[in-house]
C-alpha cells in the first residue's frame, strides 16, 4: 500500500493515563538536541570520550546462510550421528548445525567516520537520546515498512530494550489504577505482573486453536457490567503469532476481526510478536515427512514476507496497534534491544517514560547490532531468519517425535477448531488408544501441536488422583503441583501452567482438579538432553498417575 492511499491515524489522546499525561521531557535530554559536531558543549554531565577505556570492539559473525534451509524427511535419535543425519546430529549438539568454516569480522571504531552513521564508540558508549543510535532507527523504520506494511501513514518506530520493557511502558502509557486489561484466557505472566503494579485488572478472554477467539471479545464487551466490573476495558494485550503459552498462530481473518470490534469500541491493541518469524507451519509426522529442497535462488525475500501471517498493523487503519518487535529470539536476549510501531501520540508519550528510567538501550548492543546489520543487509537477515525457522521447525517436530516414541499419539480432529491442527491425545503404550474392550482408555496427556514459537502447552490429565495436603504448611495441593514438584525433583523443569492464567489465585472447579497444563519448551536443550528430559517426563506422568 503507497503511502499516498494511507489515512493518517486518529487522534487517540483520551487512551493516554493519567500518569503518563504527567511525563515532561526530561530537561537534560531535551538539550540534546542542540548539540552538533560544532557545538560546544558546557551543558552536560557528559564524561569525556578520551577515558573511555575500549579503543574498538569487534566480533566475528556466522554468515547469513550459517544454518540450512531445509531438513532431512525424518529424524532418529539412534541414526542421528551417522553420515545420512550427520548436520542433523550438529544442530542439537555441539555446533548447532551450522556452518563454521566461514566468519566475517565486524567492528566499531573509537573515533566517528563522516560514514559511520554515528556507529562509533564515542557515541555508542556516551549518554544517547531515548531514541537510539541513527543507523538503528533508519533500519527498524525501513524493516518496519517493508516486512509489516503498516495500513495508515503517519506511523513511526522508538527503541527499547526487550519486549517486556516495552510492555512496562505501554502499561504505564494506557492503565489507570482500576482499569481491565483484556488478555488471552492463558498468557504471559510478566505482562500480568507488569499491570499488578499499576492496580489494574486483567480478564481473560478464550481462546480456539488460532488464539483469542473474536466472538467471545464482542460478547465480553457487548455484556460488560460497568457497575459490577468498572471501566469498560480500553486495552487489548495479545501474543497472536507462537502465542506464550499455548503455540497458537492467530490468522489474517481473526486479526481482522478483532481490529473491526476495536474499532467499534473503541480499543487499543498492544501487539507482543517476539515470535513472529518463527512461524514454523503445521506438524507433521515423521511417517508423512518428505524431504524438502532449497527454492531456487531470486525471489527468497519477497517470499518468505508472503509466507508470514501478517501483523496486525496491516489492517490498522487508525492507529490503534502498537506492536513490539524485539531481538531476543533472532539475534540474543542479551543485547536487550527491540523497537515500537505505533502512531506519534503514542511513541512520544512511550519516550517521555523511557527516558528518565533506561534512558536508552546499551550502546555496545546497538552498536554491534547495528554493524551486524550493516554488514548483512537486509536480504542477508531475511535468509538468517529463514535459517532459524528451519530449525526451530525441527526442533518442534522432533520433540513430538520423543513423545511418539513414550505414548501413542491419537488425533482427535472432532475437537479441533477453527481449521486449526488436530489435538493429539497421548495414551499409555499397549493401552491400543482406542480402550480395552471397547471400552475408550483414558489419556494421560493431549496437545496441539505448535504452529508458531517456542513452546508445546500440554493438559495432562490425571483420572483420579486426590488432592494432598502439604505437610509443611498444611496448605491443600491439587494434582498439578503435586506432579509439577515430582517432575522439577526428577530433575525436569517446565513451566507451570498456573502461572500462566490470568485469574491467578482462583481456586480449581472440581472438573479441573483432575487436569493441569504445562509448558514444554522444544529450544533451549540439545538433542540427547530433549529426548531424556522427555524419557523422565513421561515415566514420571505415568507413576503418577498409576499406570
Amino acid at each position: 500500500m503507497s503511502s499516498e492511499k494511507r489515512p493518517k491515524a486518529i487522534d487517540l489522546s483520551h487512551h493516554v493515563s493519567d500518569f503518563a499525561r504527567r511525563y515532561a521531557l526530561s530537561p537534560l535530554k531535551g538539550l540534546q538536541k542542540y548539540y552538533g559536531k560544532d557545538t560546544i558543549g558546557l551543558a552536560g554531565g557528559l564524561p569525556s570520550p578520551d577515558y573511555f577505556p575500549f579503543t574498538s570492539v569487534s566480533a566475528n559473525i556466522l554468515p547469513v546462510d550459517a544454518f540450512p534451509l531445509t531438513v532431512p524427511r525424518a529424524s532418529s535419535p539412534a541414526s542421528a550421528s551417522s553420515s545420512a543425519f550427520g548436520w542433523l546430529w550438529r544442530i542439537f549438539g555441539g555446533g548447532a548445525g551450522r556452518r563454521d568454516d566461514t566468519t566475517t569480522r565486524i567492528e566499531v571504531p573509537r573515533e566517528p567516520r563522516p560514514d559511520d552513521g554515528g556507529v562509533n564508540l564515542a557515541a555508542a558508549l556516551q549518554y544517547g537520546p531515548a531514541t537510539g543510535l541513527p543507523r538503528l532507527q533508519k533500519f527498524m523504520h525501513e524493516f518496519t515498512e517493508r516486512v509489516y506494511a503498516p495500513g495508515y501513514d503517519n506511523w513511526t518506530t522508538l527503541v527499547h530494550t526487550g519486549n517486556t520493557d516495552a510492555w512496562g511502558r505501554i502499561s504505564k502509557l494506557l492503565l489507570n489504577p482500576g482499569d481491565t486489561l483484556l488478555v488471552e484466557e492463558w498468557t504471559y505472566p510478566s505482562a500480568m505482573a507488569s499491570a499488578r503494579p499499576i492496580d489494574a485488572r486483567w480478564h481473560g478472554v478464550p481462546m480456539d486453536n488460532q488464539g483469542m477467539r473474536a466472538d467471545a471479545l464482542r460478547e465480553i464487551l457487548a455484556g460488560w457490567d460497568v457497575e459490577k466490573s468498572g471501566p469498560r476495558p480500553r486495552v487489548i494485550y495479545t501474543v497472536p503469532v507462537g502465542q506464550n503459552p499455548c503455540g497458537t498462530t492467530m490468522g489474517l481473518e481473526r486479526k481482522k476481526a478483532i481490529y473491526d470490534i476495536c474499532v467499534e469500541y473503541d480499543l487499543i491493541i498492544a501487539e507482543d510478536d517476539p515470535y513472529f518469524f518463527i512461524q514454523i507451519g503445521e506438524f507433521v509426522p515423521k511417517s508423512q515427512r518428505k524431504a524438502e529442497r532449497e527454492s531456487p535462488a531470486g525471489e527468497e525475500v519477497s517470499r518468505f514476507i508472503d509466507s508470514l501471517v501478517p501483523s496486525f498493523l496491516r489492517v490498522d487503519t487508525q492507529g490503534r496497534v502498537i506492536r513490539m518487535d524485539t531481538f531476543s529470539k533472532t539475534i540474543a536476549p542479551g543485547v536487550r534491544l527491540g523497537w515500537f510501531t505505533c502512531n506519534p501520540l503514542f511513541v512520544e508519550r512511550l519516550e517521555r517514560i523511557g527516558e528518565t528510567s533506561a534512558q536508552n538501550p546499551c550502546g555496545l548492543g546497538q552498536a554491534l547490532v547495528v554493524a551486524l546489520l550493516t554488514q548483512w543487509t537486509f536480504d542477508g537477515y531475511i535468509r538468517w531468519l529463514r535459517g532459524l525457522r528451519t530449525q526451530y521447525q525441527h526442533r518442534r517436530d522432533f520433540l513430538v517425535d520423543c513423545l511418539a516414541e513414550e505414548f501413542e499419539l491419537s488425533p482427535e480432529p472432532s475437537i479441533t477448531t477453527s481449521g486449526g491442527p488436530a489435538l493429539l491425545c497421548a495414551y499409555p503404550r499397549g493401552s491400543g488408544s482406542g480402550g480395552l474392550l471397547g471400552k475408550k482408555a483414558r489419556p494421560l496427556l493431549s496437545f496441539v501441536p505448535p504452529s508458531s514459537g517456542m513452546f508445546v502447552w500440554v493438559k495432562l490429565h490425571f483420572g483420579d488422583v486426590p488432592d494432598k495436603r502439604d505437610e509443611s504448611d498444611g496448605s491443600v495441593l491439587t494434582p498439578d503441583r503435586q506432579f509439577w514438584e515430582k517432575l522439577a525433583k526428577a530433575g525436569v523443569l517446565v513451566g507451570p501452567g498456573w502461572i500462566f492464567a490470568p485469574a491467578l489465585g482462583a481456586p480449581p472447579t472440581e472438573a479441573d482438579r483432575q487436569t493441569g497444563y504445562v509448558r514444554v519448551s522444544y529450544t533451549p536443550s540439545d538433542m540427547e538432553t530433549t529426548r531424556q528430559g522427555i524419557k523422565i517426563f513421561a515415566q514420571t506422568l505415568r507413576e503418577f498417575c498409576r499406570v
